[in-house]
Formats: C-alpha cells, sequence, structure tokens
C-alpha cells in the first residue's frame, strides 16, 4: 500500500468512513479509482506485501520457518516484514500483539503468523481480520477467530508416533519421562494428547515424570536433573520438541546414563545426534512447507480471493530415526544426505 493511499485512507476514516471497506474496494479495483471527496486510489497492481509472525526467533524452529518463508517470498516477488514475536519460555502474547497492530497501521496487505498463544492472540489477530487484513495461521492454530487459513503438522499424529516407537523400544515395558511444551500452546497440547492416545492404550510402559519445560533446552535441563533426583533413572525420555531432547541428553551424557531420547522437530542438530547415537529418533513435521503453503494460500487470496478448498491444511509428520535420515526436511543442511534426497510432505487434511 502507497504512502498515499494509506494516508487517503486515514483521512476518509476520519470521516467516519470503514478502513475495511476502503481496502477492499481499492484492491478490487484494476485502474485508478476515484474516493468520495476527488481523492484517488491506485490500482491493484502493487506490489503485494505482507508480514510473517513467529513466537520468537530464538527457536532454531522458527528461524529455519522463517528463512524459507523469506526465500519463497523472494520467489513469488512480494514483500515480506518479518516479525520476531521475541517469546522467551513464558507465555506471552504482548510482542506479537502490537506487532500485529503496528503492521495493519503500515498498511500490509496480509498476515502469516504462529501465535505464541493462541487465545491470548485471538483478539488481536480478529481486530486485524475486522480492518480488512486477512490472516493465515501456520504451526498453531487460533480457532477464536474467522482466519482465511490454518496450515500446521498433525502434532497429534506427531505424538502418536512417539508412543508407537516407544512401544517399539521398550517391548518389555518399562518407565519413561515425558518432557511437555510450552502451556497453551497447540502443538504442546497436541503432541501430549497423541502419546497419551497410545500410551493409555496399555500399561507396560508408564509415564512416571510428566513436567513442562516450555520447549527451552535450558529448562529441560533443570526438569530433568530435578526428575532424575526424585525418581529411578528412566527406561526412555520423550520430548515436545528437539530443544528440550538436547538438555536431556546433555545431563545424559554428564550422568553416565544410556537411554532412548526422542525429540520433536527434525532440527539438524537432532539429525547430527540420532546418527551420533545420542537420541534415539525425532518428528519431522516439515516446518519449510508448512510456511510455503501458508502463504501460497494468503497469496492466491490476495490476488483473485481464491479462497483454500478447506480451512485447515495438516501435514503428515514423520518419524525420523538412524535408518531414514534422508527423509528430514534439514538433512543436506545437517551433512547427513546428499542435495535431492528429501522428500516433499503430504497434506493429509
Amino acid at each position: 500500500m502507497s504512502d498515499k493511499l494509506r494516508n487517503d485512507l486515514a483521512m476518509l476514516g476520519r470521516l467516519g468512513l470503514s478502513r475495511r471497506r476502503l481496502v477492499q474496494g481499492a484492491v478490487a479495483a484494476s485502474a485508478v479509482a476515484v474516493l468520495p471527496g476527488g481523492l484517488h486510489v491506485a490500482g491493484a497492481q502493487e506490489k503485494l506485501k505482507i508480514a510473517f509472525s513467529v513466537p520468537g526467533l530464538n527457536f532454531p524452529f522458527f528461524v529455519h520457518m522463517m528463512n524459507l518463508a523469506q526465500a519463497h517470498a523472494d520467489e513469488l516477488g512480494i514483500e515480506m516484514i518479518q516479525l520476531d514475536g521475541q517469546e522467551n519460555g513464558a507465555p506471552s502474547s504482548s510482542k506479537q500483539s502490537a506487532d500485529l497492530e503496528a503492521v495493519v497501521a503500515q498498511g500490509v496487505n496480509g498476515i502469516v503468523i504462529s501465535p505464541n498463544d493462541a487465545s491470548a492472540l485471538a483478539p488481536s489477530i480478529q481486530a486485524a481480520i475486522d480492518a480488512g487484513v486477512p490472516v493465515v495461521t501456520v504451526d498453531r492454530n487460533v480457532t477464536e477467530a474467522k482466519t482465511l487459513a490454518h496450515v500446521g503438522a498433525d502434532n497429534v499424529r506427531g505424538g502418536e508416533l512417539q508412543g508407537e516407537y516407544v512401544l517399539k523400544l521398550l517391548p518389555d515395558g518399562g518407565n519413561i519421562y515425558e518432557l511437555q511444551g510450552q502451556p497453551g500452546a497447540t502443538p504442546a497440547i497436541d503432541r501430549h494428547k497423541g502419546l497419551d492416545n497410545i500410551l493409555s492404550k496399555q500399561d507396560k510402559v508408564k509415564v512416571v515424570v510428566s513436567q513442562t519445560a516450555n520447549f527451552a533446552r535450558d529448562e529441560a535441563v533443570s526438569v530433568f536433573e530435578s526428575a532424575l533426583a526424585g525418581n529411578p533413572p528412566p527406561d526412555a525420555v520423550v520430548c515436545a520438541n528437539d530443544d528440550m531432547a538436547f538438555g536431556v541428553s546433555e545431563v545424559a551424557q554428564a550422568n553416565n546414563l544410556t537411554m532412548p531420547i526422542i525429540g520433536f522437530d527434525a532440527l539438524p542438530e537432532a539429525l547430527v545426534a540420532i546418527k551420533d547415537g545420542k537420541m534415539a529418533g525425532t518428528i519431522e513435521q516439515f516446518p519449510g512447507k508448512q510456511a510455503t503453503t501458508a502463504i501460497d494460500i494468503l497469496v492466491a487470496y490476495l490476488k483473485d480471493k481464491t479462497e483454500p478448498k478447506q480451512h485447515d491444511t495438516y501435514l503428515e509428520p514423520l518419524l525420523i530415526t538412524a535408518d531414514n535420515l534422508d527423509q528430514a526436511e534439514r538433512a543436506v543442511e545437517a551433512g547427513v544426505a546428499t542435495a535431492g534426497a528429501t522428500p516433499e510432505a503430504s497434506p493429509v487434511a
């Protein structure tokens, strides 16, 4: 949106006219249009500008997602504003909420967001939508707002894959620790649910410790050390992301403990750890594919009002072990596969 158009809309807004109606009318025009009062609005030939917001770029998962989103935006010839929610491990929506308000005021055409706290951010997301800015969520869904679409991994199925792998690793049963993600984050909720779906159907493998470490490596170190102080060493540890698995692995090595450690995210460090025998497995959820798919849906809508066939698109997660490291999205980056070996993710809904 040009500065002139933005100023015109602001002026008309002061006259009591709806910004949403003006934006929609301007986008629909294919040539210069004359608005009430003689103000001119440029047609819909300007370069699209979108914002891409993630909970925090201190998480490697979101750094990768943002990098691939930016590369895809560059390929499509659109401008993308990167927004860092600066999450520090605690649920807080204030930075992302302020960022949304700012980019709407700047006149972005659309927003892709992975919310820190889905419920807390719902009002800010709905406010952007009410202002005429379509929103697509990625990785973390927001059901309380009328978003254009959601793209994510089937996190429940990912948790089930972790549970199935634990049962395979411990055929005679055993006690395990579970390190959950950030409370309130839909991936954390769904991954725990998936794990429970599998383990609750049997009684040989029992979860004796289940605590949150907020998706953070340093918190995982503290939680795991505390758990070991009050319980026998586990026969396996299941973590809701790789960062927590790295913290567990660090403590295990320091205490000369050997047990399967299963993560979630398929980060390059996790792939190397699996190759070196420091982790047993991880779950690939194809964050790059999530990001590019979300952008494609948003751009298609902005260009010609094409709406997705369904609101939710979920990519099928994949269990990664030493036997299929080359199937991970970042296998080449991690140096565990050669270029051209990694597959495309498959949508399941």
